[in-house]
């Protein structure tokens, strides 16, 4: 009896002592991540969210990754074969390739991924409208039939923005592009624990062993190969942000995606932290306009709201005094980007007026309807933008509905074509990277395509005909002057409201290394 009980308090002791020691590896191979918002959705098809570009490019890989000159470089693709004046274009798959349950990805499955992310993406449809056919004559060959050259093909296969084309199973990518799916099956370097997802406060992805990064070539945005040094990432939601202050000074949390401004001096006085900007093209602040119904369906009402627009008040509302994170030339092209210009600027630089704003309101039509303005409660920068936007709004004599709520549902919500009285909206705020808003190919928010754009559905046929002039522009000098009139025709319409652009940090343990600049990626990041 009394051996038995001696054994059984130093096995008791011996657990008690493992335990740290478990706790401390299991520490050491978990990336612990506060994220920018909630995950509120998981298929980067249906929606535009950073968050879920985020979560998709984990969970999904690519046919090209983009590299940090913006160029595509193979991903999943062995190689291609161009052929008929670049009609044809023949992709190769590299070996090996897996889904997560274990199903080898072949060719037909990259082609219901195409056509299904096709139908939604901006860049995606300039390719499907240029496409007779795509197809499988092996389990190998993605092959497109083209009806004219189309040389960004593998620019819009390896887009790095949101809308990326994710390869899914085809039993997944058979779904309604307008429709979410749930089940999350991708061949990238990690897998999504789908029964470890609380909603509001955590996301997990495992290490996928199946996969097989490529063997050559430079780890560089989404481009190159994709080395996994942790077994497990979490993300944890903390959307107050002393909270994840004091996260990041205990060392409970390795990495804050988005470091709120307020609280950038006091981290970075502290030596066990290291802070820089992983979004090296910036955010570009706006105001989206649902188009569909009163006021905002008026071109004229929104033309009147530009001259409401003062950008250094919604920057100093995102970035405080630090007016080296921002700057307020913003027009519907970034500045320091190929196509950016003067064109049309005036009304954003000349003589605010609000009392003018008022009267252009009243002579375009405008009678006092109610503005439904969704700001995002849990996201500190985009609330910014909206408490500005809101008041900005008032100021100009607009009858404003404030309706403040999660990032989550606003991102569920805008894609409602609901009147008001049914649950609809009229404004929301967000932002696209510098890079997204760089050309017409990317740029969700510089469409014209109506019902089957981006959400707030502009229909603008002159803007869609500058756009597709821009794809057969002979160089880039022609691409320029067609810029310029973009520009231009869109301050005619109004599509969006530029805010700005801002540059914001990151925030890391310093005991991380191997982080890729562009966008937030957990392959390459290592401890140590």
């Amino acid at each position: 009896m009394t051996i038995s009980r001696r054994r059984l308090l130093q096995a008791a002791a011996a657990s008690t002592l493992a335990a740290p020691a478990i706790v401390r590896a299991a520490a050491e191979t978990t990336l612990r991540f506060i994220p920018q918002a909630d995950l509120a959705v998981l298929d980067p098809v249906w929606t535009s969210a950073y968050v879920t570009r985020n979560h998709a490019f984990a969970v999904f890989d690519t046919l090209y990754g983009q590299d940090a000159s913006f160029k595509p470089q193979p991903q999943m693709v062995s190689g291609a074969i161009v052929e008929d004046k670049h009609t044809i274009w023949k992709l190769g798959l590299r070996d090996g390739l897996r889904f997560h349950d274990g199903t080898p990805v072949l060719a037909k499955d990259c082609v219901a991924s195409i056509k299904r992310w096709g139908a939604r993406d901006s860049f995606g449809q300039s390719l499907m409208a240029v496409t007779n056919e795509i197809s499988a004559p092996d389990d190998q060959t993605i092959q497109f039939r083209l009806k004219s050259s189309f040389p960004l093909l593998p620019d819009a296969l390896g887009k790095a923005g949101p809308n990326m084309c994710p390869i899914m199973p085809e039993r997944l990518a058979n779904t309604d592009p307008f429709k979410q799916v749930t089940e999350m099956v991708g061949s990238g370097p990690f897998r999504f624990i789908a029964d470890e997802r609380v909603s509001g406060s955590r996301v997990v992805y495992a290490k996928f062993d199946g996969y097989i990064p490529r063997s050559s070539g430079k780890p560089e945005w989404t481009a190159g190969p994709k080395q996994v040094h942790f077994d497990r990432v979490e993300w944890n939601v903390i959307p107050d942000t002393a909270t994840a202050t004091a996260a990041m000074q205990r060392g409970e949390m390795d990495w804050w995606e988005k470091l709120d401004f307020d609280q950038k001096p006091l981290l970075a006085k502290d030596p066990k932290l290291q802070i820089f900007v992983v979004e090296t093209t910036g955010n570009c602040g706006f105001l989206r306009f649902n188009e569909l119904f009163p006021p905002f369906d008026n071109p004229a009402i929104r033309r009147a709201l530009l001259g409401g627009v003062i950008q250094g008040d919604y920057m100093a509302a995102v970035a405080g005094d630090d007016t080296s994170a921002y700057r307020t030339d913003l027009g519907y092209f970034p500045p320091g980007t190929p196509l950016a210009s003067d064109a049309g600027m005036s009304a954003l630089t000349s003589q605010r007026d609000f009392e003018k704003v008022k009267r252009d309101l009243a002579a375009a039509g405008y009678k006092g309807e109610r503005v439904v303005v969704m700001v995002a409660s849990d996201f500190p920068t985009l609330g910014a933008l909206g408490n500005v936007g809101a008041d900005m709004l008032r100021r100009c004599g607009m009858n404003v509905d404030l309706q403040s709520t999660d990032w989550g549902t606003i991102i569920q919500r805008r894609a409602s074509k609901a009147p008001l009285d049914k649950g609809g909206w009229s404004v929301f705020f967000s932002t696209f990277t510098g890079i997204d808003m760089a050309s017409p190919a990317n740029s969700q928010g510089l469409r014209g395509n109506g019902a089957a754009g981006w959400f707030g559905w502009p229909d603008s046929p002159k803007l869609e005909s500058l756009r597709a002039n821009w794809f057969n522009a002979p160089d880039e000098a022609a691409q320029k002057k067609i810029g310029e009139e973009l520009q231009r025709q869109a301050f005619n319409d109004v599509p969006f409201l530029p805010l700005g652009q801002y540059f914001q940090s990151t925030v890391q343990q310093r005991n991380l290394s191997g982080t890729l600049r562009g966008l937030p990626v957990f392959w390459n990041v290592k401890r140590g």
